[in-house]
């Protein structure tokens, strides 16, 4: 089973200075569901490898929002 079926959890990559009510805010405006509460976490770029140079990939910060039961974002 999918993680938003079994708690109504949703995950999205957001801006790396937003906060957690900006983005509980933003998916309420924007889906117009009822937010409970948004878990966030900063993930790390990792190193990539092109021949013989070396690069690193965005670090980026993801979001997982979960909804009030009565709630769901229809995504498809």
């Amino acid at each position: 089973m999918h993680f938003a079926n079994i708690k109504g959890a949703y995950s999205f990559e957001v801006n790396k200075k937003a906060n957690k009510t900006q983005i509980k805010n933003a998916v309420e405006r924007i889906y117009n569901v009822k937010v409970q509460k948004v878990r966030t976490a900063n993930r790390k770029g990792k190193y990539r490898r092109k021949g013989r140079s070396y690069g690193m990939t965005p670090s980026w910060k993801k979001a997982v929002v979960f909804l009030d039961p009565d709630y769901h974002i229809d995504l498809f």
